[in-house]
């Protein structure tokens, strides 16, 4: 590598072809409120939600806010992430269902955990399943909490007048459960998802905001669980033959972990209705009117990478000074993955692009402005402007209201 295309891994950006506005709130929560204020108010001017994308260098610290401020301003977001698989309803019920037929005894509150994360018998169509958690807690003044196993709470809650018929369904289900072979775990999962998609799935929509976004993430965490299963049959059955894992329900769990946190898979649909958010990484080759980049603060967009290598060292690497151009130098030493990131965002927008970012951190630090804005020509919006536009009149500033006057031109 030549000290030039080293430095390519520097190189400033180009300015934008279109129209770039600053907007900046004071908390990363005010700046997702003026971010999905814009988008309801390029709505009410016309725009179709379609033609409008939100883009963050890292979509964590984000997702929270901007769902919150989408709820406000009547939006469905959909976040074009990772699913955490591990973090789901479907996939806590499969692990407890595994973990309770592990257990040589188990405590009231172990037993009934599956039951907590909406268990309901595989050939169930009644909609007195899932058990209401109200329900499940009030069984603690019917039985007892001392350990027992599986046959000793089946027979407990059996002779029990008082306790609800469905505890004994289920007790006797997880009773008659067989022997963890590949094919039987396979079964057995199988039917608890599917059981969870028939009666478990609707309470998260019963209970879910307008955007329905808990319901689309439990219903991705569904098809994802259902896929980890048949996974884990081959899986399973490969560690069983290699002699690397025993034959238990322990086993079973620990290898769904195992495979659960691979995190494969990304959302493969857009909604014509929804508000597309995306992480920087997604953006390329992406084709839309309107853009709006969040965070662009130092420290996250470009984002800071600890390094054992000193900065001093780094420079010299990436220069190719001395005996330090043997050595190749990493691209998370330079803000250069972030610039080309915050290139494809700029080459995505097809009208206007609006840029945003915080000015304080929530313990009141001084958050500064990304030094990739050095490269841009912002108008930014004014304080003034800003308060109208998270206003209930929501009304769009001056300079946001031009790219859409210079579209209309275009068109004209």
């Amino acid at each position: 590598m030549t000290s030039p295309d080293r430095l390519t891994l520097a190189e400033p950006l180009e300015d934008a072809d279109v129209p770039v506005v600053e907007l900046v709130g004071t908390t990363r929560r005010d700046e997702a409120r003026a971010v999905m204020a814009t988008v309801a108010a390029l709505r009410d001017s016309g725009v179709p939600l379609r033609d409008v994308a939100v883009v963050a260098r890292d979509l964590d610290p984000y997702e929270e806010p901007l769902y919150r401020a989408s709820i406000q301003y009547s939006l469905a977001p959909v976040f074009w992430t990772q699913l955490r698989v591990t973090r789901t309803r479907p996939y806590a019920l499969v692990e407890s269902v595994c973990d309770v037929l592990d257990s040589e005894e188990l405590s009231l509150t172990a037993f009934c955990r599956p039951l907590e994360h909406r268990w309901s018998p595989p050939s169930a169509t009644s909609p007195a399943w899932p058990i209401d958690p109200e329900t499940v807690q009030g069984l603690r003044q019917a039985v007892t909490d001392e350990p027992q196993t599986l046959d000793e709470w089946y027979s407990e809650l059996d002779a029990n007048p008082d306790v609800d018929e469905r505890f004994v369904t289920y007790a006797g289900w997880l009773d008659g459960c067989p022997e963890p072979t590949p094919d039987a775990v396979a079964n057995v999962l199988t039917d608890v998802v599917e059981a969870y998609e028939e009666l478990g799935l609707p309470v998260t929509r019963e209970n879910d905001s307008p955007a329905l976004g808990e319901t689309e993430r439990d219903a991705r965490a569904v098809v994802r669980v259902k896929t980890l299963v048949q996974q884990l049959r081959h899986k399973y059955a490969d560690r069983l033959d290699e002699g690397t894992l025993d034959r238990s329900w322990g086993s079973v769990a620990e290898l769904s972990q195992l495979i659960a946190t691979q995190r494969p898979g990304r959302r493969e649909h857009s909604n014509a209705r929804a508000v597309d958010v995306f992480e920087a990484n997604d953006v390329w080759l992406l084709d839309v009117p309107y853009v709006l980049a969040v965070g662009l603060v130092d420290g996250e967009w470009p984002q800071r990478t600890e390094s054992v290598v000193p900065p001093e060292l780094q420079a010299e690497i990436i220069r190719g000074d001395g005996r330090a151009g043997a050595l190749a130098p990493r691209t998370a030493w330079t803000t250069g993955r972030d610039r080309d990131q915050l290139d494809d965002t700029l080459r995505a927008a097809g009208d206007g692009l609006i840029v945003t970012r915080h000015t304080e951190s929530t313990a009141g630090e001084e958050r500064r402005p990304s030094p990739l804005l050095n490269h841009l020509e912002t108008d930014v919006v004014s304080a003034d402007e800003r308060r109208r536009l998270v206003s209930p009149e929501r009304e769009l500033p001056a300079a946001v209201r031009a790219m859409l006057d210079e579209e209309v031109t275009d068109v004209e």
